[in-house]
């Protein structure tokens, strides 16, 4: 007897009858970018198909995102004024804060979740507050990561994703959550979040590029594992309920110890750079989009990922539905 493995890719049906790893449209995270100043708003040049929106448009995204059964955001904000400690992130009345509350008016069934960080609000960039060497100083700024979480939570914020890196700022902010009261929003923190060459659309979109220096005294070196696997069992340890994974495609090896190592949600962010090359590829006829795209997103399951934050979630539900 000859085994014939390609007896079940013969059909279609049949390849979709033993397909291991499915896409999930209810496990995309498509993120948004509110901006406070309307003159701000408009398509990223950086990020073919991603724009800038309004509160209002944030608004009007949402209702399309989830007609399509994309059902999650993630918002970042874009201030009219910055300062070198990001005063206009912790007011209650901000950009981010005040898109919170419209979509949630407007989408209750929406999850809406917040990237905690302060480098779209400083004006030097970093994320934190810099001590008199220019360095981010560590303690104040995980102090500032509670305070702003409290006014997400009271803007009725579902989950508050902490992407800055500090160390300890999981723990400081579920007590700060919980001892205002607030013990049922989530945390899905950026445990494992490198230093990367790949967000560099992002930082033009959020007008967040640091005016002097890098992150790699915070966000993680690139060719390091084990220290990754260090950073989630912390941050798990501290009280994240879920984890995840920055970049996405060069570290899908991290996604996989994740997944294999600790029970809880894992999520995955598929950056700007990652999206801005596989479009400036599909706009130049170089490979086939919708193909690409999917083998992408599929990818990512089968690493292990739970949930896949991606600039494509809302052109992946257009073509496949809800599923």
């Amino acid at each position: 007897m000859q085994i014939r493995p390609r007896r079940l890719r013969r059909t279609p049906a049949l390849r979709a009858l033993v397909r291991e790893h499915h896409v999930r449209t209810d496990a995309l995270v498509q993120p948004l970018f509110v901006v406070e100043r309307a003159s701000d708003a408009g398509p990223i040049s950086s990020m073919p198909g991603i724009s800038r929106f309004t509160v209002d448009g944030a608004v009007n995204e949402a209702r399309e995102l989830f007609a399509l059964g994309v059902r999650s955001v993630l918002l970042f904000g874009i201030p009219a004024s910055k300062d070198a400690v990001a005063s206009s992130n912790e007011d209650p009345n901000g950009v981010v804060q005040r898109a919170i509350r419209a979509i949630k008016a407007a989408l209750p069934d929406m999850l809406v979740i917040a990237d905690l960080c302060n480098c779209e609000y400083t004006d030097h960039g970093h994320c934190g507050i810099l001590n008199e060497r220019g360095d981010v100083e560590n303690d104040a700024t995980v102090a500032l990561l509670a305070r702003v979480a409290i006014t997400y939570a009271q803007a009725g914020v579902d989950v508050i994703a902490p992407s800055d890196m500090m160390d300890g700022r999981v723990e400081a902010i579920r007590c700060a959550l919980d001892a205002h009261g607030f013990t049922e929003i989530a945390i899905l923190a950026y445990s494992a979040k490198y230093a990367s060459a790949f967000y560099g659309p992002f930082r033009e979109a959020a007008g967040s590029t640091p005016q002097f220096g890098d992150r790699r005294t915070y966000q993680m070196d690139p060719p390091n594992a084990r220290e990754a696997l260090r950073e989630m069992a912390l941050d798990v340890e501290e009280g994240a309920d879920a984890i995840m994974v920055k970049p996405g495609l060069p570290y899908l090896d991290i996604v996989r110890i994740a997944r294999d190592t600790f029970e809880v949600p894992i999520a995955v962010y598929n950056v700007s750079g990652e999206y801005s090359m596989l479009q400036a590829a599909i706009a130049n006829g170089w490979i086939e989009g919708d193909r690409a795209i999917d083998e992408l997103l599929a990818g990512f399951v089968r690493a292990g990922a739970d949930i896949i934050i991606t600039y494509f979630a809302k052109e992946y539900a257009r073509r496949h539905g809800a599923r």
